[in-house]
């Protein structure tokens, strides 16, 4: 499955501006209650907004031009009161409207990280973290203004618009007609530009996106811009990508304000023509300077709200470009799912391997072939040792192994059944794995040593203690001042990656597990911690078996069995001897 985010969104097919609606919208299903007195509170500020007109006409008709200024103050009054219940109902939409915003905004972006997190690694590979960042970050408060302004003051400006529209037919079809003509100009006008509008916003989105991606790597990388003196490098080419960011949005920008002008430019003659038309009406008897007035103020309250639509529909493409990047998101499905197969989970019992490869080939694109038809079987208890030239796939052995990966053909077993049918709790209580660079998170060592151990979370201090010192990994612990609660900050930024290797190694020991993979663990500690290690290995229960990828002869000379690793195929080596013989083939040969 293609998993780079770009190359996916091009391969959906097209969805019209409707559609996306639709499915943007279905997000407030749980805020219907809302949505219902958010309308009736609307339907008031629009009542209230469009009676002003008819009661200023009546006023100039029946009172100003009488000089009977005591019904000029009633009506003063009355329409006070009407401004006063605009204001508040303005209020209050706006307030519940925000409401929902946020609620959806947390619900949208719980659902994106939730999608993220039943994703496999491949697909973390393929993307950089900071455009997925952008996405769940920048994208996702668009669509939060989308819910919490754009809708509600679209819906209110629609009907306020239709309102203008009936009142200025009653008072006067042909005036309407006149005011109106303009509006359908404007309707060929929006529906030539919206394209242009929503392809400058996609643009300008994921222009942030790579900004945000370039920033990212920047960041995480800084240690070797420093060390390599690359200030200059990354700068220009974080210039590039700003550069480029600037210009998508300049454009995005122009884009979003072509409607302002234009609509501007049609309620001037609109207003133009109902004023000429209109002053012809009254010199032939047939209209009231009053009524001429308030048909001008229902002239701006058709065009002030088709105006503001026509910016809110600007704006809904913005929202409507960031959801497609989320929705991208959304629709992938996991290339890795659970597959059914009959039997209950087995121990490895005797002879029976603990873990095989049948036939396994893997690529990590279509035209780049890794592994090919490999076949081999670890048994209990064994020691396995993984060597090769660099490049030459042992890494992905052992991702194959646990499950970081599935083979492009062939079949991965872990106990007599395919290691597919295995749930992600149960594959990891029986795997570990210590990476050559291990991750740690926040916190203390205390909360690294049991993340994901759901058997041990609930222990005692003094409990975990004495299980540490059971199992022979009191000596690394105390290579830390603070014991269990040696702080962690940055991810293990203030460590040393010797100190992050013995860190992963009690994690990974801890949980006992029936196939333990070290890669390249033991390549940052010193030789007299790696004697401790091995005397912790020793402890393992006896059935326990170990993949080692290592470097180091002395590290891999007392393997069961060692696998020479190189150019797609995974060879029994024999002894030490012949292995350091095919490892000298291969470098020679790569």
């Amino acid at each position: 499955m293609n998993y780079k985010l770009e190359q996916s969104s091009k391969d959906q097919p097209k969805v019209s501006t409707w559609a996306a609606i639709k499915s943007l919208l279905q997000f407030l299903d749980n805020e219907k209650h809302v949505l219902v007195y958010t309308s009736g509170i609307s339907l008031i500020n629009a009542a209230a907004t469009l009676v002003a007109p008819l009661l200023i006409a009546h006023v100039i008709d029946t009172y100003i031009v009488t000089a009977d200024f005591s019904g000029v103050l009633t009506y003063a009054a009355i329409l006070l009161g009407l401004y006063l219940v605009a204001a508040v109902t303005s209020y209050l939409q706006t307030k519940m409207m925000g409401g929902v915003g946020q609620r959806v905004l947390f619900t949208l972006r719980d659902g994106l990280f939730g999608r993220l997190l039943t994703l496999p690694v491949a697909f973390f590979d393929a993307n950089k973290t900071g455009d997925l960042i952008s996405r769940i970050n920048n994208d996702t408060d668009k669509l939060d203004s989308f819910f919490s302004q754009t809708l509600v003051r679209f819906f209110m400006s629609a009907v306020i618009m239709l309102g203008a529209i009936l009142f200025m037919v009653v008072l006067n079809y042909q005036l309407a007609l006149a005011a109106l003509v303009p509006a359908l100009i404007l309707i060929a006008f929006v529906r030539l530009v919206s394209p242009w509008i929503k392809r400058s916003n996609t643009n300008a989105a994921r222009a942030t996106g790579d900004l945000s991606g370039e920033i990212a790597e920047s960041i995480a990388n800084f240690k070797v811009i420093v060390a390599f003196n690359q200030r200059a490098f990354f700068a220009d080419n974080f210039a590039t990508v700003n550069q480029t960011n600037y210009q998508k949005a300049i454009t995005a920008g122009v884009a979003n304000g072509t409607f302002s002008p234009v609509f501007q430019f049609a309620a001037y003659a609109a207003q133009l023509s109902v004023l000429v038309y209109g002053v012809y009406l009254i010199t032939a008897g047939e209209l009231t300077i009053g009524l001429l007035i308030g048909f001008l103020l229902y002239v701006t309250n058709f065009y002030d709200p088709l105006r503001q639509i026509a910016e809110l529909w600007a704006n809904t493409q913005v929202a409507l470009a960031s959801w497609d990047r989320i929705a991208v998101i959304l629709r992938l499905k996991n290339a890795m799912p659970t597959v059914e197969e009959g039997g209950p989970e087995q121990a490895s019992v005797g002879d029976a391997p603990v873990l095989s490869f049948t036939d396994v080939s893997f690529g990590y694109t279509p035209d780049q072939c890794v592994l090919s038809d490999i076949n081999l079987e670890l048994l209990p208890g064994k020691t396995y040792a993984l060597v090769g030239p660099t490049g030459g796939g042992k890494t992905t052995t052992a991702l194959l192994m646990a499950r970081l990966y599935d083979p492009t053909t062939g079949l991965v077993q872990l106990g007599g059944r395919d290691i597919r049918s295995y749930s992600n709790t149960q594959r990891t209580q029986r795997i570990s794995f210590i990476l050559q660079e291990p991750i740690l998170f926040s916190g203390s060592i205390r909360d690294n040593i049991l993340y994901g151990n759901a058997d041990l979370v609930a222990c005692s201090g003094a409990e975990l203690e004495a299980l540490i010192n059971q199992r022979g990994l009191q000596p690394l612990l105390d290579r830390f001042d603070g014991g269990l609660a040696t702080v962690v900050d940055n991810s293990g930024g203030g460590l040393s990656l010797g100190q992050k290797q013995l860190i992963a190694f009690m994690r990974s020991i801890l949980r006992q597990p029936d196939l333990l993979i070290l890669d390249e663990a033991t390549a940052n500690i010193d030789t007299v911690t790696e004697q401790i290690l091995e005397d912790v290995l020793a402890k393992l229960p006896r059935a326990t078996t170990k993949v080692i990828i290592a470097h180091r002869l002395n590290t891999i000379e007392n393997a069961d069995e060692i696998y020479f690793v190189n150019a797609g195929r995974v060879e029994r080596a024999g002894d030490m001897q012949q292995a350091l013989d095919m490892l000298a083939a291969g470098v020679r040969g790569s």
